[in-house]
């Protein structure tokens, strides 16, 4: 029979983990100095890759930090410390950096790659939790992601320790990009899948429609033709231009029941009586996300594109973003 669990007893565990975890996190602050500013100078001046490398649970977080240091502007990789023993190592070249974490200081897949590092002249930084380690000894920086104790109530499972190692990845992993003057695009270009590789590629130029497409009449088009002109094109608006195509106003459905509201003649009307003007618009080279944001911050559902001559070039909806997956 399973045990019965007292439901108060769990959530007081998770908040106890939860606490000493960001204690463990929060005593990092106070560390950052010198050694921090010098193996981010390392990394700046490396002409190779960051090679991370640790074992077990600190492999994994080596993984992630590799991982973290790759897509923010920094080429780097991760190498397991027991398969470079058996041939990984030659994945390292002189011209690189190899971060190893290990809390101990004294993993021995770690340290019996010490030597051969040594050997070709590679940088070598460290996390870790015992400055007195032989792995500390060694390198060239060292920087102390030491806790006082595991959330593990044995003090023994890797989990206070293994959050300060992530933690400290992290912000090495930014103070890198801040440093680089890593902007979006450059972000962009190591996520082109998925939605944030959607959010971040993606321009109104790839998603507006155009030409026949675009909803679009004429200053003294009589309302009732605009309307045609609305449904026709399925946007729930359309342009209003002159003759070389300059935007003048526009006209939505929102604008359609205001004019109701205000019992305006729809039959003995032209779009110059009942046309927004002064709306907002957007440009080709535009962030679909940017575009989404102006749909929202404004409260509205459709968008003109125009170019710099402010002449209509395209038009795009809500639901135009919706199908592309940036919202």
């Amino acid at each position: 029979m399973s045990k019965s669990v007292d439901k108060n007893d769990l959530g007081s565990t998770a908040k106890r983990v939860l606490e000493i975890e960001a204690n463990a996190i929060r005593d990092l602050i106070p560390r950052i100095g010198d050694s921090f500013t010098a193996a981010c100078q390392i990394c700046l001046n490396c002409n190779g890759r960051v090679v991370v490398t640790g074992m077990g649970k600190s492999g994994h977080i080596a993984g992630k930090i590799a991982a973290t240091l790759a897509s923010t502007g920094t080429p780097a990789f991760f190498v397991h410390p027991a398969e470079a023993s058996h041939g990984d190592l030659g994945m390292i070249t002189r011209n690189d950096v190899v971060i190893a974490l290990s809390n101990s200081g004294e993993t021995t897949e770690v340290i019996t790659l010490v030597p051969l590092l040594k050997r070709q002249d590679i940088a070598l930084i460290t996390f870790t939790g015992k400055a007195d380690s032989t792995l500390a000894e060694a390198a060239d920086v060292v920087l102390d992601i030491g806790v006082d104790e595991e959330a593990c109530p044995l003090n023994l499972a890797p989990t206070a320790s293994t959050s300060a190692a992530l933690a400290m990845g992290d912000a090495l992993a930014v103070a890198l990009l801040e440093s680089r003057g890593f902007t979006h695009e450059d972000f962009a270009l190591s996520h082109p899948g998925g939605s944030l590789g959607r959010k971040l590629l993606l321009r109104v130029t790839d998603l507006m429609r155009t030409g026949t497409d675009i909803p679009q009449v004429s200053i003294d088009t009589p309302v009732t033709a605009g309307l045609m002109e609305i449904s026709g094109k399925g946007l729930g608006m359309t342009a209003v231009t002159d003759k070389d195509g300059h935007l003048l106003g526009i006209f939505t459905d929102g604008d359609l029941r205001r004019t109701l509201d205000q019992k305006i003649d729809l039959h003995n009307s032209v779009m110059a009586d009942v046309m927004t003007t002064g709306c907002k618009t957007a440009s080709p080279e535009m962030l679909a996300a940017e575009a989404v944001h102006l749909l929202e911050q404004h409260k509205i559902n459709c968008l003109a594109v125009v170019d710099t001559d402010n002449k209509v070039i395209g038009a795009l909806n809500i639901h135009d973003l919706f199908r592309a997956g940036v919202m």
